[in-house]
């Protein structure tokens, strides 16, 4: 095991760090959150926290259940006052959580090729067995103001079926995964679907792109083993 071993917040930081530096995010762009086990919490980044920044201390906990603020993380005998204002797109992770719990961490992005593909109308295409293992698929959410309930319940109703990567028209992206070390897979392999889907499209060749063999996809669907 290789990955940010420990505390939630710890590795979140580590997929902040690297998604900035990679320019999937600039600065406090995105918002970050996993699912604390055995609570009804999860750690979400706060307001305005610049996601190539990260500590311990730039994480709030929220329930899951209603979004109040939660106690996990409180110094014994103190109030909330140690309760950070979460992300403004805090509905979003509950709505998230709250329709599959198979969720464990979400990663809330706004990668540029990608937006930029969505919007020239341009679906991302699954080019590699690597994409289409990671992603399987990526479903468009239709444009909602960002922040709102309406962004989150309709962002929910689309993940309900599985899908764990979907493109928020006009604004970013959001991944979902069983651990934060998966999402942070997802993010990048988005990424780079998306930069592969720019370039046939720049070369006058998107029409020609072939994308992932039936045959790989087929054994995906049946969860025939598949290493990668």
């Amino acid at each position: 095991m290789n990955y940010v071993p420990g505390d939630l917040r710890d590795q979140l930081a580590f997929v902040g760090y690297d998604v900035v530096q990679a320019g999937l995010v600039c600065g406090s762009g995105g918002n970050l959150s996993a699912r604390i086990p055995d609570e009804d919490a999860c750690w979400v980044t706060a307001s305005g926290a610049w996601l190539d920044r990260l500590s311990r201390t730039d994480f709030t906990a929220v329930r899951v259940s209603d979004g109040e603020p939660a106690t996990v993380g409180l110094v014994p005998g103190t109030s909330g006052r140690q309760h950070l204002e979460p992300t403004s797109e805090l509905a979003l992770h509950l709505a998230l959580y709250r329709a599959r719990e198979d969720v464990q961490a979400i990663v809330h992005l706004h990668p540029q090729t990608a937006l930029l593909l969505d919007a020239l109308g341009e679906h991302i295409r699954i080019v590699t067995t690597d994409h289409a293992f990671y992603l399987r698929r990526v479903s468009t959410v239709p444009f909602r103001l960002p922040g709102t309930i309406e962004l989150a319940a309709l962002t929910a109703a689309m993940a309900a079926d599985g899908t764990d990567c979907l493109m928020l028209s006009q604004h970013g992206c959001v991944v979902m995964a069983e651990t934060v070390e998966l999402a942070h897979k997802r993010a990048r392999n988005l990424d780079e679907a998306a930069q592969l889907t720019y370039r046939a499209l720049t070369a006058g060749r998107l029409d020609g792109l072939r994308e992932c063999p039936e045959e790989f996809l087929d054994r995906l669907q049946a969860a025939a083993p598949v290493t990668i």
